[in-house]
């Protein structure tokens, strides 16, 4: 894929986790930010398979990312229209073609059931949503759905019912990829014939329960729900902070993925004109006396090899503070202890002391988080207009050697006059 395809996705991953960890409804335990992952895990498992190309395969992780997004709006029913909503809304804010668009909102409908998919990216992105059926994690997925449409879609349903609609619902689905028919299929097949075994065991079972349940049944059943309506609220009070320690995390993994690239561009410029300079040393010294005319396009190579090289070892360059700080400064919360230039000259006790008073003050933290991220943003904005400084000067600094070159050979060489002795 190309860097912006990856910068789409990439964006569209952190637009979608910043999404599902401040407006999904706790009570949603199978259609959350796990399952999407994994749908688009899955997607990207069937693309490789089939090869399909990079534009296309965009599209489809996209559609992966965004198929579920419609349960933040607080209800099940038709969330895929709101999904598709989400998905063209993001997408407008990215410049992505009219077809590509498209195929993302095509993609995203195609999910909803009955499944109906018409190509072949959506006949990946529908065996993906419902990849767990062929899975050793069918049990787990299936009973979070269950608690899912209990706790939020008020629908109450037994064991005994609940198996018996897996069961329809299993021998009723079908892949629609050969992928899925031959890898997922099988064990599909498997928990279906399970299934089966085990309801009439299960059936036995519900109406043994119903005919012991006494007194001291009910009164653990309703300590068990006071214990989750405390649970409730506790995760209620905690996703606002948990909201933000995602973005902060989300802010620094990009920041250090763009550091990563600008350091990696620097050093390929810094190769490259190194060995440019090596080779024109070597092959062109020897002929300057005899063909004078390369004196200005060797000279003009290599203050451009020499300008590329200098500018990109300055975008590199480390930049160390003074590594100090003093209890006032702590008290006053003017030190960032996130950044190691702050305190690598100070001993152990008092660094130890200075975070544990940062970390006992929530405000304190915080604002050491948003400096930190402020000033790496500044670093890295100083990076990459250095980078892109050596990066202009090698390109046209390159346009203007080779047409200096090709104007030397092209001028008429000096004769070299012969003296009889």
């Amino acid at each position: 894929m190309t860097e912006n395809q990856l910068a789409l996705i990439r964006d569209a991953k952190t637009f979608v986790t910043v999404l599902f960890t401040d407006k999904l409804n706790k009570n949603i335990r199978f259609h959350t930010l796990e399952h999407t992952e994994e749908v688009v895990a899955a997607c990207e498992r069937m693309a490789d398979y089939y090869h399909i190309p990079d534009e296309e395969q965009t599209a489809l992780l996209i559609a992966a990312w965004f198929h579920d997004t419609g349960y933040t709006g607080g209800q099940a029913k038709d969330h895929e229209t709101l999904s598709a909503q989400l998905a063209t809304d993001f997408l407008a804010t990215q410049n992505v073609s009219p077809e590509t668009s498209g195929k993302v909102i095509s993609c995203i409908n195609a999910t909803r059931m009955p499944q109906t998919p018409t190509n072949s990216l959506e006949k990946i992105i529908c065996d993906a949503d419902l990849f767990h059926l062929g899975t050793d994690a069918f049990r787990d997925k299936t009973n979070l759905l269950r608690k899912e449409l209990k706790n939020f879609g008020d629908e109450e349903i037994t064991k005994n019912d609940w198996w018996k609609k897996n069961i329809e619902f299993l021998q009723a689905h079908k892949y629609f990829t050969t992928y899925g028919q031959e890898t997922l299929q099988p064990i599909k097949e498997v928990h279906i014939k399970t299934l089966i075994e085990e309801l009439s065991d299960l059936d036995d079972k519900t109406k043994k329960k119903k005919k012991s349940k006494n007194t001291d049944d009910i009164i653990v059943e309703a300590l068990q729900i006071e214990d989750d309506d405390k649970k409730k609220k506790k995760e209620k009070s905690n996703q606002s902070e948990r909201g933000i320690a995602t973005v902060f995390r989300i802010m620094a993994q990009n920041q250090n993925n763009l550091s990563q690239m600008a350091d990696s561009k620097a050093n390929i410029l810094i190769s490259v004109n190194a060995i440019i300079l090596s080779i024109v040393i070597s092959q062109l010294i020897t002929k300057l006396d005899s063909n004078p005319n390369l004196l200005i396009p060797f000279f003009a190579l290599v203050i451009v090899c020499v300008s590329t090289i200098v500018f990109s070892i300055l975008a590199t360059r480390p930049n160390v503070n003074h590594g100090t700080f003093t209890q006032e400064d702590i008290h006053n919360k003017k030190t960032n202890l996130l950044f190691f230039g702050n305190f690598y000259k100070m001993n152990l006790p008092d660094y130890d002391w200075a975070m544990g008073e940062m970390l006992n003050d929530k405000d304190y933290l915080y604002s050491s988080i948003v400096k930190d991220t402020y000033f790496l943003g500044v670093v890295l904005a100083k990076k990459y207009s250095l980078l892109r400084i050596a990066y202009n000067i090698f390109m046209f600094g390159l346009i203007l050697v080779i047409l200096a070159f090709a104007l030397a050979y092209a001028l008429p060489h000096p004769m070299e006059i012969y003296k009889p002795g």
